[in-house]
């Protein structure tokens, strides 16, 4: 990709710094937007991060820290921003419809 240089040229950099964050921050307060912040950088580029195959594994495992904290709030409360939250993340809310139609048919043919 094209673009400014990397601020962390390696796992090794950044690892420590997430470590860190979920460390020093309340499971509560886990967010992606506060975490890119604890990096020093924004949502954006912590996610064009993921898409580079050397940080792809870190930066996904950050991501599910946070993603299972919402599941854990969801599981406590249940709340309406948690769903919206989770839907972020690719969860779904799913309602199945029964569009099974059974038809009998009798044909009678006279002649």
């Amino acid at each position: 990709m094209a673009g400014r240089p990397l601020k962390y040229k390696s796992v090794k950099e950044v690892e420590p710094l997430i470590d860190k964050y979920f460390k020093e921050t309340k499971q509560e307060d886990w967010t992606i937007t506060w975490l890119a912040l604890a990096l020093d950088t924004s949502r954006d580029i912590l996610i064009d991060y993921e898409w580079r195959d050397w940080f792809s594994n870190t930066i996904k495992k950050a991501k599910e820290m946070v993603e299972h904290s919402y599941e854990l709030d969801l599981k406590r409360k249940g709340n309406t921003w948690t769903i919206f939250a989770l839907k972020n993340f690719n969860w779904k809310d799913k309602q199945e419809v029964d569009t099974k139609v059974e038809w009998e048919v009798n044909i009678t043919i006279t002649v």
